[in-house]
């Protein structure tokens, strides 16, 4: 890794192969148009870093080290659009550890110095860039057993954006 060049990165949960494999057999079973977004791809972004020195990776990790949060189980079960014209998969209702670990996160990267961008959070999947309208489908419930998070390095490429995981973090056993 080149330490003069500004690094694209972003906190994420990356979507199990398996899962991944379920929601674009199904997305691609009703044809949502657009520009699939590849199966490798397929992710939720927890908080986008943009351009970095590669320097700050350090930082970032030790950051992400002391983040202490339950795993989870999310369920996407929402068709939307978002944006401009992403065809997404979003739960109908966010657990309070996925929104414990944002909130965590962006504080610790705001007291890191990071600007983060000033929108909401909202919890999606993309699943396909520039549609220009949603087929009316019912998703089904998308179940996805989240036990860990990484920081991720965007790389575009002339195949596409290529996603390297550069450290994941493993979330607690939920305490009963």
């Amino acid at each position: 890794m080149q330490t003069d060049k500004p690094l694209r990165l972003f906190f994420a949960l990356s979507c199990p192969s398996d899962l991944a494999d379920a929601i674009c057999n199904w997305r691609d079973s009703h044809a949502l148009g657009g520009r699939p977004v590849a199966q490798a791809n397929l992710h939720m972004t927890l908080a986008f870093l943009g351009n970095q020195p590669a320097t700050a990776v350090d930082g970032l990790k030790q950051l992400a080290d002391s983040l202490r949060v339950d795993a989870f189980l999310l369920q996407l079960d929402q068709l939307q659009m978002i944006g401009k014209n992403f065809a997404c998969l979003t739960p109908s209702l966010s657990p309070s550890p996925l929104i414990d670990l944002v909130g965590q996160l962006h504080a610790g990267l705001s007291a890191y110095g990071v600007v983060l961008d000033s929108r909401p959070f909202l919890p999606h999947v993309t699943l396909s860039r520039q549609v220009h309208a949603l087929p009316t489908i019912e998703p089904r419930a998308f179940r996805w057993a989240v036990n860990h998070f990484g920081l991720y390095l965007s790389e575009n490429t002339a195949q596409g954006a290529h996603y390297t995981e550069l450290a994941s973090w493993s979330l607690a056993a939920p305490s009963r």
